[in-house]
């Protein structure tokens, strides 16, 4: 439309999409030293700068699009109720069954602390034969001596650990982990040994955790029979504890 050199110019200027008032000044500058009508050449300098745009914008990638968040896990939990996952009936939280299909509630969670709480126990007992190789001086006549002298003065730090996680450990929620707790925990919470054997040191550091245990049987068995009273043959299991511990 206009000579080579005032066509260059405008290429370059609108080169970017954009049209700087230095840039216009250069441009303007130049169609008037060329005789061109300068409200003409501001038309066109507007109509150019609009194709620049339109054609720059039709070759641009689109933009990242980003990826849709993730749905909010849906709970089965409403307030103190839960949905039953096979027929969908709102039950109280605390049931272990559905009381309107008899679909029991188990927890995988659960089952794996009651293994946790296992493998805690197991680590504790490791730090006591860590103890005997490192900082115990009865060591070398393999550590009887100082066993026997826990013995007198109670249990030591490493039992006093392991009573601790006991202790602490949260009460299983659903039937098949009370179950489950309770035929592990039973033997523990029953003492070995009669009027002359209870003194054997393996029987005495057996004895020495049965009262723990026996507590937490206590826990456990009190709450399946609150949260089991519709389940008679389960609470039936649950009461053979019971009456195996001596439990009213």
């Amino acid at each position: 439309m206009y000579n080579e050199q005032v066509e260059k110019l405008i290429e370059m200027a609108l080169m970017d999409g954009e049209l700087t008032e230095k840039e216009k000044q250069v441009l303007f500058k130049k169609a008037e030293a060329m005789g061109i009508d300068l409200d003409e050449f501001e038309m066109v300098l507007d109509a150019r700068l609009f194709e620049k745009k339109q054609a720059m914008q039709a070759s641009a990638p689109p933009p990242p699009t980003s990826p849709p968040a993730p749905a909010a896990p849906k709970s089965d939990k409403y307030g103190d109720v839960k949905k039953c996952p096979s027929c969908g009936a709102m039950v109280e939280s605390f049931k272990t069954s559905c009381g309107y299909c008899g679909h029991a509630f188990t927890n995988v969670d659960a089952n794996s602390s009651i293994e946790r709480l296992f493998k805690m126990l197991n680590e504790a007992e490791d730090m006591r034969v860590m103890e005997k190789q490192t900082d115990n001086p009865f060591a070398a006549i393999g550590g009887a001596l100082s066993d026997a002298l826990s013995d007198i003065s109670g249990p030591g730090k490493v039992d006093r650990k392991k009573m601790e996680i006991i202790s602490n450990f949260p009460i299983p929620t659903t039937k098949d982990d009370m179950l489950e707790f309770l035929s592990l925990a039973l033997p523990r919470a029953q003492k070995k040994g009669n009027f002359f054997t209870a003194n054997q040191p393996e029987n005495q550091i057996h004895n020495s955790f049965v009262n723990v245990w026996h507590s937490k049987c206590e826990q456990v068995i009190m709450k399946a029979r609150f949260s089991m009273k519709d389940d008679k043959k389960t609470l039936e299991e649950i009461n053979h504890y019971a009456s195996t511990l001596k439990i009213k």
